[in-house]
């Protein structure tokens, strides 16, 4: 479940090839700078928003990214939106359980992001695709 927030400032990118996922990381990098998210916090969220990217590349062949700096209350974050138009997840609990893994890794994917950030939300129906959301605070 993702908390009600007033949206400040939105970029969209379309994350197609292993390219963009550069610069993707580097507007994240961005943005949590601009909101004074401290050194481990930014770490946090790019390493789940990279996870999340790969996957959207690896298994949905890419996808579109909405990057939100968002606010509630006087708090900041950043909200990550992932889109893709891929293949679905048959079972979304499955796939937030550790270890478990429809490709050849380790399955730490999924559950792994869901703990570096502090609000994660994912909806995928089979045959349609997948959103992910996102939401890591400044100082959370």
């Amino acid at each position: 479940m993702i908390t009600a927030t007033i949206s400040l400032n939105k970029d969209t990118l379309n994350v197609l090839r292993e390219q963009d996922v550069v610069v993707f990381r580097n507007r994240v990098k961005e943005y949590a700078v601009k909101i004074k998210m401290g050194l481990v916090n930014q770490t946090k969220l790019i390493t789940a928003a990279s996870e999340l990217v790969r996957n959207m590349l690896r298994y949905a062949n890419g996808g579109q990214i909405i990057i939100e700096v968002v606010s509630r209350g006087r708090d900041n974050g950043i909200r990550l939106t992932f889109k893709d138009e891929g293949p679905g997840i048959p079972d979304i609990k499955l796939a937030l359980t550790d270890g478990y893994s429809t490709g050849k890794s380790l399955g730490l994917g999924l559950p792994g992001t869901k703990r570096l950030v502090n609000e994660f939300d994912i909806k995928s129906e089979v045959g349609k695709g997948t959103r992910i959301t996102i939401i890591k605070w400044a100082n959370g």
